[in-house]
């Protein structure tokens, strides 16, 4: 492993480069890969040649939860001994790792619709061929790269055009856009979802205090009943996906039974970082206002009765353009308070279509909500110290780092 980008790097003459998606054109060492002449290739290319031949291949897309999907089925098939591989944008506990090779005949890809490399501007999902495929729908996301939900919604219409007529596809029947992409596929179609419609629908069960349980129905049969630790109505549909996505490769209803109990999770999803004098630090990757939304009614659920500090940073390339600057008033209601940080790469950002923090928080207490707004890491870990008490929650969500505030809030409580 080499320390920084060096041209130098590459002067033994691999057979092969491998460009990841933020290596721009101007890198050295995509500069002397260039000029050497030397073979590439991008990361999802890789992936497919290397760890998805010969393998039966699962693909998980969506704007939202892909990730504990695909995580969910490589802990299902790993669980009931299948020994899958598996590529995936997150740290599964269950394995400590994001990847995993395995000497089974499964594969599980996170298929992203970001883009692929500075050579190929489509969707990374593009140039997998899956035996099954997840789609658990599609909002607007990544405003640097989709002009509209109908851009997006193209993308997800080109992957679907490519899987092969022998796979299936099970896809979240009640996304608003789901009737017109699923219309006239070659493949097999099986939608999921609450509707009595859906072919894998779910039903929630009588609460239990730290578990999330639910009964699937395979068309009109009860397929199993089922219980995880992830919290919050989001999951049960990925998890729902994931049983289907199970079953259709063999496993029985007991066997994901035992798996999803022993589900660990993913590091950044819902994780505790710990309790210190009574207040539990929760780190969440949620950004879009949906799975803020989600995030924060998922920790309520499983804290009804704790005083929720909800903490969010703006960070992404979407999240800090204007785009949902009037849905995320609407996404905070289930916590008791709300501290909200300046973006901190707005420079990024051309200034007329900046995403404004202090215009959250105002509209926040419009609603009737205690808000605050901050510029400085530091002032929302001396603030949210001193206004935290013994058992109340405080959830972080930011898909960076935030100045490591998780250590710094347990320091300072």
């Amino acid at each position: 492993v080499s320390d920084g980008f060096s041209g130098d790097n590459l002067a033994y003459g691999p057979d092969l480069v491998v460009v990841g998606n933020a290596v721009k054109r101007d890198n050295p060492e995509a500069v002397c890969m260039l000029e050497m002449g030397l073979p590439y290739c991008s990361m999802p290319q890789a992936i497919n040649r290397f760890m998805a031949q010969n393998r039966r291949t699962v693909v998980v897309t969506g704007t939202h939860g892909k990730t504990t999907t695909a995580s969910m089925v490589a802990w299902l098939l790993q669980s009931a001994g299948c020994d899958p591989s598996f590529m995936i944008g997150g740290i599964l506990n269950n394995f400590q790792a994001n990847y995993r090779v395995g000497n089974g005949g499964y594969m599980v890809i996170e298929g992203d619709e970001y883009d692929t490399a500075f050579f190929d501007k489509g969707p990374k999902f593009l140039h997998y061929l899956p035996d099954i495929a997840i789609w658990t729908g599609a909002e607007f996301d990544h405003a640097d790269i989709f002009r509209d939900l109908d851009h997006v919604r193209t993308a997800f219409d080109a992957f679907f055009a490519q899987i092969p007529g022998d796979s299936t596809l099970m896809a979240h029947g009640e996304d608003p856009g789901a009737e017109t992409l699923l219309a006239g596929r070659s493949c097999r179609v099986e939608t999921y979802g609450t509707r009595s419609s859906d072919f894998w629908r779910l039903e929630p069960e009588i609460r239990q205090p730290g578990w999330n349980r639910f009964s699937v129905f395979r068309g009109s049969h009860l397929f199993g009943r089922f219980r995880m630790k992830a919290a919050g109505a989001h999951n049960r549909l990925n998890a729902l996906s994931a049983v289907a996505a199970a079953a259709d490769l063999g496993l029985a209803p007991e066997a994901i039974a035992r798996g999803l109990e022993t589900f660990a999770g993913i590091r950044r999803r819902q994780e505790v970082r710990g309790v210190k004098n009574g207040v539990t630090v929760i780190d969440d990757f949620a950004h879009h206002p949906t799975a803020v939304r989600e995030t924060i009614s998922a920790i309520r659920s499983f804290y009804p009765e704790n005083r929720l500090i909800a903490v969010f940073e703006p960070r992404t390339n979407t999240s800090m353009r204007k785009v949902f600057q009037a849905v995320y008033p609407t996404v905070f209601d289930d916590a008791d308070i709300v501290c909200v940080r300046k973006p901190p790469l707005l420079h990024k950002v051309p200034q007329d279509q900046r995403f404004s923090s202090g215009h959250l928080v105002a509209d926040l207490r419009a609603r009737g909500m205690d808000a605050h707004y901050f510029t400085d890491t530091g002032d929302i870990v001396s603030f949210a110290a001193r206004a935290a008490a013994d058992g109340d929650v405080i959830l972080v969500m930011s898909n960076g780092g935030f100045d490591n505030i998780h250590e710094r809030l347990l320091e300072a409580l």
